[in-house]
């Protein structure tokens, strides 16, 4: 018998944020969340998402034991504004038992269905900004700190249960070339751009130079993204909310922008050093030496992620990036690193993935959401 389990008391969401470290212990592959920062994503006194969502945490068991895990969420400003009558659910980890997978999406469609919602799709966070899609290729690749991993058969489960395909993803290994092999054309067409358009690139020495320019970035990510499906907007206390939980990450050499003659920003690029490895090594845990290890791999790292893009509409097929690139380039090669990985861009967002159509670049990894009326 399959028992399906509301997270109430503080046991029960350390439960729901613990299981999947048991559930992925032999992968090679699965990269562990911050358990604290998993904890606090669920408080509402510590999450601001909560002003504009809810969510219950579903826990499975079987023979006494704790079998999968699932959230149901709903956002408001999606419904609402968007009129997008949607139940989201993500956290999706289970055994390997079609029949736990059907009775924790139940819980899910019980939860839209009391709020007279339409459909369910998933997996995703609150919102565009938290971590998204199913893992379907790339089961033999490390996830990247804001990406989730799956086991091949979750998608079997979700096809099974007669869910559909809806937003699907792809994420890329680039190669970064020595400092003597850069194509020179990305230099020449940097400069060529800057002079045609009168911009110039915006050098951070320090984290404190950045805060001033957070609420243009994220403004920057709101018209770069609102035509894509998944959008929802991002408000002002997510926003404070992002720059506390990760601007400690990000060292200002990975953030690089590009402004106008009046210092507007006008596209921006947020990379990071790779965690991954530094994650799995410190299985959860920043305290007593975890956060040891990634101060070491901020410095020490052959590898980085690219996080985040973003290009005024007014900029945008012009070659703006070019510009950022240039920069990154520079900087990969001065810090030793050889090889970037994206996060995922929407299959049909081809403009970013034309950004790197000068690099060798291999497709490694694809995730989607699944969709049912229910």
């Amino acid at each position: 018998m399959i028992l399906i389990k509301k997270a109430i008391t503080i046991d029960d969401y350390k439960d729901f944020v613990n299981f999947p470290f048991k559930l992925y212990k032999n992968s090679k592959y699965w990269v562990p969340p911050i358990i604290n920062e998993e904890l606090e994503m669920m408080d509402k006194e510590n999450n601001p998402v909560f002003k504009n969502a809810e969510a219950e945490y579903f826990i499975a068991i079987k023979n006494n034991e704790i079998v999968g895990r699932i959230a149901a969420i709903v956002n408001w400003i999606e419904v609402r504004e968007q009129k997008k009558n949607k139940v989201r659910f993500g956290w999706y980890d289970v055994i390997d038992d079609l029949d736990v997978s059907k009775k924790l999406l139940n819980a899910v469609i019980e939860f839209g269905k009391e709020r007279n919602l339409s459909f369910i799709e998933g997996p995703v966070g609150f919102s565009n900004m938290d971590k998204a899609g199913l893992l379907t290729h790339g089961f033999d690749e490390l996830n990247t700190m804001i990406t989730w991993y799956h086991n091949s058969y979750q998608k079997d489960h979700l096809e099974k249960l007669k869910m559909e395909k809806l937003a699907e993803w792809v994420e890329y290994k680039i190669q970064i070339y020595s400092k003597k092999d850069a194509p020179e054309k990305v230099k020449k067409f940097s400069d060529l751009i800057m002079k045609r358009y009168k911009l110039k690139p915006l050098k951070f020495k320090k984290t404190n130079d950045i805060i001033p320019y957070i609420d243009q970035i994220f403004d920057l990510l709101n018209k770069t993204y609102n035509t894509l499906q998944t959008f929802v907007p991002i408000q002002q206390y997510q926003i404070d909310h992002y720059m506390d939980k990760y601007l400690r990450y990000i060292h200002p050499d990975f953030i690089k922008s590009v402004v106008d003659q009046e210092g507007k920003l006008v596209a921006f690029a947020i990379t990071m050093p790779s965690f991954s490895r530094a994650l799995k090594k410190i299985n959860g845990k920043l305290f007593p030496f975890g956060f040891l290890r990634i101060l070491k791999a901020q410095i020490f790292n052959s590898k980085a992620s690219l996080y985040l893009i973003g290009v005024h509409p007014d900029y945008q097929n012009k070659g703006v990036t070019a510009i950022l690139f240039n920069d990154l380039q520079t900087m990969f090669n001065k810090r030793g690193i050889k090889e970037v990985e994206t996060n995922p861009e929407l299959i049909e967002n081809k403009s970013i993935q034309a950004f790197w159509k000068n690099y060798e670049s291999v497709l490694h990894k694809k995730r989607c959401t699944f969709t049912k009326e229910i």
